[in-house]
């Protein structure tokens, strides 16, 4: 991060040209981020009736027969559709990572709206993939044809999209400080004044705007305000090494997905057939089905049992990589976060055998923090994105950066790559060559 008293915006000339193009492209993601969040809400209604609550309780109100079966019409609608899209659409960009990183920012809007309509539609029926990715992209390209109006330059259209898809992504979260750092951190990988003041302009609006659906408040509730103490710090020291070894893996695994995930009309029998076995296996875990929203606000709680949390934590990235290598498109955001709560939870109920006295709810949240960081290779963002989502973890703060830099430490020394980079068609190095992805 450069002095705060830094003005060289020369990369991307903030232009009241630039700003007014901003302020359009925010109010847009808020929009989008509504539009698409009331599309996953009536669909998740029609599939499980859910409307309040947990969507693993509505889930598991129905029979495993409807289970089944909407996951088997998802597997078909995202086979067919996906199919159609590439092939119609080739022609349009909609990597949206890829599109910033490599500087272009020029995305394809008919082809992003279809594949996010796409992507909530058959996440509200299940399907285990982050539902961040659908705003996030939509919001990018509807920036991008804004910033050919108004004859943006390259390199201020690229800063441009990426502070509309951190802004889309905060606004389906309610989250404008993470939403920003991730633009900065994640996307354009500095956190400048030039950079992170257009973003948090950005994802101001988009959240404010987004409150016309929906509602002001934490993504997860009724968190409980957890106390430091000893026991946590020395926990959060320890668990950062294994989160950050295990965080790697992770992300090999997500890179493997991607990287070998099918082509051409194999996606016609290999998501509907991965959506069944997501769909039996759900017989037994419902929590599977989703993002996993519902996996990490009951380790936050300290609700879920030992063995639940083992379960949980071994089968949510499976499940997910299988949905990506499968040929589907979706975010990695709550997947992520889920998985470190559900190693965090665990991590401490072994750890409350020796040192007795701590909530289970604290040890998730410090191994959500380091687990979000470790992984998108972004301490800032991740810690701003579990305390906005909870809006409590203040005064665990300290643990929380512990395991947050000690496992992202590790993880950048063993692999250097993130959920994000691991997907690329060709990641891109820190002396910005492109190159062959590792986690390929």
């Amino acid at each position: 991060m450069e002095q705060p008293n830094n003005t060289n915006d020369e990369a991307a000339t903030l232009t009241l040209r630039f700003w007014i193009a901003l302020v359009v492209a925010g109010v847009a993601a808020g929009l989008f981020g509504d539009g698409l969040m009331w599309i996953i809400n009536s669909v998740q209604h029609h599939a499980f009736h859910y409307s309040v609550g947990s969507l693993q309780s509505a889930a598991e109100a129905t029979s495993k027969t409807r289970r089944l079966i909407v996951l088997t019409l998802a597997g078909l609608l995202g086979g067919v559709g996906w199919y159609l899209l590439r092939h119609l659409y080739a022609h349009q960009h909609t990597d949206f990572d890829d599109a910033v990183w490599r500087g272009e920012g020029d995305l394809g809007v008919e082809k992003s709206l279809l594949n996010s309509v796409l992507a909530v539609t058959v996440i509200g029926m299940g399907a285990s993939i982050g539902r961040e990715a659908a705003p996030k992209l939509m919001s990018g390209a509807f920036a991008s044809e804004i910033a050919r109006r108004f004859m943006l330059t390259k390199r201020q259209r690229t800063l441009l999209v990426a502070c509309a898809g951190g802004a889309g992504f905060a606004a389906v979260y309610n989250i404008p400080l993470a939403g920003a750092l991730f633009s900065a951190e994640v996307l354009i990988g500095s956190v400048t004044l030039p950079v992170i003041l257009p973003a948090l302009a950005c994802t101001v609006i988009a959240c404010v705007t987004a409150w016309i659906y929906l509602p002001n408040q934490p993504t997860y509730l009724a968190i409980p305000s957890f106390h430091l103490t000893t026991s946590l710090m020395v926990f959060a020291t320890i668990a950062g090494l294994f989160i950050g070894v295990f965080s790697t893996g992770y992300i090999r695994l997500i890179g493997w997905a991607a990287h070998r995930h099918v082509r051409g009309g194999q996606i016609l029998f290999t998501f509907p057939l991965a959506m069944v076995v997501l769909g039996l296996i759900g017989f037994q875990y419902p929590e599977l089905f989703g993002n996993g929203k519902d996996i990490a606000q009951s380790a936050f709680l300290g609700e879920s049992s030992a063995l639940l949390l083992l379960a949980l934590f071994l089968l949510k990235p499976l499940v997910t990589a299988l949905s990506i290598g499968a040929g589907g498109s979706g975010g990695l955001f709550t997947p992520t976060l889920a998985t470190g709560a559900t190693l965090g939870g665990l991590g401490g109920g072994l750890w409350l055998q020796l040192w007795p006295g701590e909530p289970l709810g604290a040890f998730a949240m410090v191994g959500a923090a380091a687990m979000l960081s470790a992984s998108m290779q972004a301490p800032l963002a991740s810690l701003a994105a579990v305390l906005e989502l909870t809006h409590t973890g203040f005064e665990i703060l300290v643990p929380m950066m512990i395991a947050t830099v000690i496992a992202t430490v590790i993880s950048h020394r063993l692999d250097g790559y993130s959920i994000y980079s691991a997907r690329l068609p060709a990641a891109i190095s820190r002396e910005g060559v492109v190159s062959p992805a590792r986690g390929g």
